[in-house]
């Protein structure tokens, strides 16, 4: 089921937290896309309460009209929903039951979403380990990037019980453009992330490969950008990792290690279903790369920069040195 956020409904839930539902949201890892999302939530009047392992990026939220917390179990006391927005799994596991984590005070019947990728297993255990306490976890992995989180305009991809997402809903409105609600337990979100994950891998190193190749033709890459666009050849990812190779401009959207994080996780579900990925396998290589070139912290579009070093094709910015 495809949920298409609309005025109406954003009113609503609105009404609905003045109301005293969903009461207070605790959002959990205030980085790029995490910030975004609180912020968006307090926008639309809920009371949010924000928690990072930066005390400077707490202050910030604080700053923006939030409330801050020092740890995960201290954000959670109270809340009827919390928002995960951290990197990975293993995150993901300590935010809930390493000890200050969310399960300490997290009260019974709130609901957890988690906006990690993940490995679908481990989504499902962590849903069965935090549900067997009487609390919810909806798997929602989000994806849109840092610009459309500050928006309120992600795509979310959220898989759980009827009762989570009615739990959830009005916080989901408030950050999300569209809402896919893709199965009644968690693990299906997981699963569907995973496969965009792939396909933006895979077409973000394509397109540097791309991009590169034209430049050694000697081709103006400006030229190229502008008829690639408009042409067959055209991805979401060329038309908006590309202009970061134009522009020589590498400061992290999305960084390297992302990709090297995902599409492993990739390998390793597909080796387990004994399903061969070789297209993706080797996008991974050129992610893996970049990153110990000592460009993993860079924007994911630094595989282009990775093959102007191997092949000593002048690109515009520093295209033989990290950004950093």
């Amino acid at each position: 089921m495809t949920h298409a956020i609309n005025p109406e409904t954003l009113a609503e839930s609105a009404a609905s937290a003045a109301g005293g539902s969903p009461g207070r949201i605790a959002v959990i890892g205030l980085g790029s896309m995490g910030f975004g999302m609180a912020t968006s939530l307090l926008r639309r009047g809920f009371d949010v309460v924000g928690c990072d392992v930066s005390p400077a990026t707490v202050d910030r939220f604080v700053a923006s009209g939030g409330k801050g917390a020092s740890t995960p179990s201290e954000a959670a006391t109270g809340a009827a929903v919390v928002v995960s927005v951290v990197v990975n799994a293993a995150q993901t596991s300590a935010i809930l039951f390493d000890p200050g984590g969310v399960a300490e005070t997290l009260p019974a019947g709130s609901v957890f979403i988690s906006s990690a990728t993940m490995d679908p297993d481990i989504a499902r255990s962590l849903a069965a380990r935090l549900e067997a306490s009487g609390r919810h976890y909806l798997d929602a992995p989000i994806s849109g990037g840092a610009q459309r989180a500050a928006e309120g305009a992600l795509t979310i991809l959220a898989s759980g019980s009827t009762e989570a997402f009615a739990k959830a809903r009005p916080a989901l409105d408030a950050m999300a453009a569209r809402l896919y609600e893709l199965g009644d337990a968690p693990g299906q979100g997981a699963a569907f992330k995973m496969i965009n994950q792939l396909l933006a891998g895979v077409h973000i190193a394509a397109a540097c490969e791309a991009i590169t190749f034209a430049a050694r033709q000697g081709l103006d890459i400006a030229k190229v950008y502008e008829v690639i666009t408009q042409s067959a050849g055209n991805s979401w990812m060329f038309e908006n990792r590309i202009p970061h190779v134009i522009e020589g401009d590498y400061a992290p959207r999305s960084a390297v290690d992302i990709f090297v994080k995902d599409l492993g996780i990739i390998q390793d579900m597909a080796r387990s279903s004994r399903f061969p990925v070789p297209v993706s396998a080797a996008a991974l290589q050129m992610f893996l790369a970049a990153s110990a070139a000592g460009m993993g912290r860079d924007d994911d579009a630094s595989v282009a920069r990775l093959y102007a070093r191997i092949t000593g094709t002048p690109l515009p910015g520093p295209a033989h040195e990290p950004a950093a």
